[in-house]
């Protein structure tokens, strides 16, 4: 049987600009702003509620509101850009005032504690 690799690409690449053209793949702007939505939500799951996520995982999805905002809603940059400095302040002095752990205690992404790895 011979190799199959290149029909396939021919295939899929097909597709691809097929469902470019037709519309069905969002712009670059888009699938960027919902790359940052997607990593401030990971941050959050895979971190946990800590210090650093708090600040990390909002800020990233506030970005990508504000990234989807100006590119495809019209947003000017001079609403947009102090919109997110005046969020990331308020999370930050949110994230310094909260009794929240600095790290995550538990879970599989944890960092494993010094006196449980010599057993």
């Amino acid at each position: 049987m011979r190799d199959a690799t290149f029909p396939i690409l021919l295939i899929v690449g097909g597709l691809a600009l097929l469902a470019w053209n037709f519309g069905w793949i969002p712009d670059w702007n888009t699938l960027i702003a919902i790359a940052f939505v997607l990593a401030g939500i990971a941050v959050l799951v895979f971190d946990g509620l800590t210090k650093k996520s708090l600040v990390t995982g909002p800020v990233l999805i506030a970005l990508g509101l504000g990234w989807y905002g100006y590119f495809d809603l019209g947003w000017r940059s001079r609403i947009v850009v102090p919109v997110l400095m005046i969020f990331a302040g308020f999370m930050m002095l949110i994230a310094r005032f909260a009794p929240i752990p600095e790290t995550k205690e538990r879970g599989m992404l944890a960092p494993r504690d010094k006196d449980a790895a010599r057993f």
